[in-house]
């Protein structure tokens, strides 16, 4: 099979595509041939070895797990005696999280899961490329702000970033849950935002949304272009703002951002969180029943094939995206 490996730290061009065994398939695992899978941030940062300080578990010279891909949708190969539920045939889609070894890495032909693995059946009506898109994305958005913003009908909502990959869930998901929904982004995407249900649209060129004077009862950070002081200025007195944001610093990447939200948050009104999400079945059942119910669905910006992988991984390392960016095999 084919399969996305690199044995140095370095830009995208340390991607290369390898002719390597189909895994075998242990009892309590599920071969899944994949069809398309969708390029986080997670992934440049693991190739780039990014913040230095995650090599202490990621390897320190060279990476310890040459494998990248996170979210999947696919085919099901075959299955361990062990694994209920799932059967050859069936079109399936989730992920593992960040993986752990070379075999649970979706940017490959076919890829491991364990049976206690974040694989669920696919959303009828669902694509491969749209299903690949929504495991990562769609689980921060709805942690973020269900569990971490405390969402609640009639809230006031502002998400900066929102036409970027979690952002386009996000601003679905909080009009779903029956926020009003402010969302930042950049002229080319005004529209893109405001025809996922926005009630506002702010053009982060032409206007300060921490000086315009309105207030949120919670703000999900997806950019820091922003600091907390100027977050917490649009926020109401009981307000949460959440910081979902890409690492900052090569040395320690959110660990400083995280330690001032600590302390700040001993010592002021408002919640002040940062968050990572958690890889949870029960989650993504939940994102299935909402694209199922047509509530939200997938934003693909580009698809490219496995070979273009280092072009897709560049694209989406630049930052500019119009939702997920999705490789298809």
């Amino acid at each position: 099979m084919k399969a996305v490996r690199f044995y140095a730290y370095g830009p995208p061009e340390v991607l290369q595509i390898e002719e390597t065994d189909v895994p075998a398939v242990g009892d309590d695992e599920v071969l899944v041939r994949v069809r398309a899978a969708a390029v986080n941030p997670l992934d440049w940062h693991g190739m780039r070895g990014a913040p230095y300080v995650a090599r202490l578990s990621m390897g320190l010279a060279r990476p310890k797990v040459n494998a990248l891909g996170n979210d999947v949708a696919g085919r099901v190969e075959a299955v361990g005696r062990n694994v209920i539920g799932l059967r050859p045939g069936d079109e399936v889609y989730g992920g593992s999280g960040v993986p752990l070894k070379a075999r649970s890495a979706s940017f490959a032909e076919y890829a491991i899961f364990h049976r206690d693995d974040m694989l669920l059946t696919k959303p009828a009506g669902l694509t491969f490329t749209q299903a690949a898109a929504v495991a990562m994305g769609g689980l921060t958005a709805l942690q973020g702000l269900r569990d971490k913003g405390r969402i609640r009908p009639g809230h006031r909502v502002l998400v900066n970033g929102a036409a970027g990959g979690v952002g386009t869930f996000a601003v679905q998901l909080a009009k779903a849950l029956g926020a009003e929904v402010t969302g930042v982004c950049s002229t080319p995407n005004v529209e893109l935002v405001r025809s996922l249900g926005a009630d506002h649209v702010i053009d982060y060129t032409k206007e300060d949304y921490t000086r315009a004077g309105k207030r949120y009862d919670i703000v999900l950070d997806l950019v820091a272009n922003r600091t907390i002081t100027e977050n917490r200025r649009v926020l109401v007195r009981k307000g949460v703002l959440v910081e979902c944001a890409p690492f900052e610093g090569l040395w320690l990447g959110p660990v400083l951002g995280m330690l001032k939200l600590m302390a700040l948050s001993r010592i002021v009104p408002q919640r002040l969180v940062f968050f990572l999400a958690q890889v949870r079945r029960d989650d993504l059942a939940v994102l299935g029943e909402l694209l199922e119910s047509g509530k939200i669905a997938p934003v693909i910006d580009r698809t490219y094939a496995l070979d273009q992988i280092s072009e897709a991984v560049a694209y989406v390392e630049r930052g500019h995206a119009r939702g997920k960016v999705v490789i298809t095999v």
